[in-house]
């Protein structure tokens, strides 16, 4: 044999495998099959049925988590927090996610909600008027925290022209007490009023607003001589 007869070719190698692509048809069935998802979703709004049921209970015993007796209360943030999304529930319901411009309120939907802020005010405030020491010199300290996402709403109740311009004002005793409602309870067979001259607002850009002043028993005018 030939030296060419006695050669063995080597084996050529296996092609590697290529690797499956989905092709165009599956590519778009996927795609559609997300868009039909993203838009039932939107129609829908909050798609989780236990979120949508906190957002309704929370909304319907709004005035028991905005308990004045704790300032600082998580009560007032899950108030927020619910309105917030209800907002977006109702947004993305009427216009499948897409951004829309809220219609103006009208003069008596602002004062419904100004007056529900108005009744959480005085029932907190007053919930506050317990009995201590400092009371028999009309200097116990009060102070109210609350939530109003809408300013035009917080101008409504504190009886401004517009929503307010300013971060902090006092408001004397009179005008407070004008526009959210006077306010006194009872304690140890004593009438407690709001004693401070001038009662603090603060009212901030992220929508909290915060009273504060002094209460007792209500101190005799000084005597002038005249």
């Amino acid at each position: 044999m030939s030296g060419e007869d006695n050669y063995s070719a080597s084996p050529e190698p296996a092609p590697a495998p290529s690797r499956k692509r989905k092709s165009a048809a599956a590519a778009s069935a996927s795609k559609s099959k997300k868009a039909r998802a993203s838009t039932q979703n939107a129609s829908t709004g909050v798609s989780n049925p236990v979120a949508k049921q906190l957002v309704q209970t929370v909304l319907d015993n709004a005035p028991s988590y905005e308990d004045g007796n704790n300032p600082q209360a998580l009560g007032n943030q899950l108030v927020l927090l619910a309105n917030y999304a209800r907002e977006l529930e109702e947004d993305l319901a009427r216009g499948g996610g897409q951004a829309m411009v809220k219609p103006a309120k009208s003069r008596a939907d602002l004062e419904a909600a100004a007056d529900k802020l108005r009744r959480a005010a005085m029932s907190g405030i007053k919930k506050q008027m317990s009995w201590k020491p400092s009371c028999k010199m009309g200097s116990a300290k009060w102070s109210y925290d609350g939530i109003c996402a809408d300013p035009e709403v917080f101008g409504v109740l504190m009886g401004l022209d517009g929503p307010p311009t300013w971060k902090m004002k006092k408001f004397s005793r009179e005008d407070f007490e004008e526009a959210v409602g006077e306010i006194s309870a009872s304690a140890r067979y004593s009438d407690l009023e709001i004693t401070s001259k001038d009662v603090t607002v603060r009212y901030s850009d992220e929508g909290t607003f915060k009273f504060s002043g002094s209460y007792g028993i209500p101190q005799p005018e000084p005597d002038t001589g005249f």
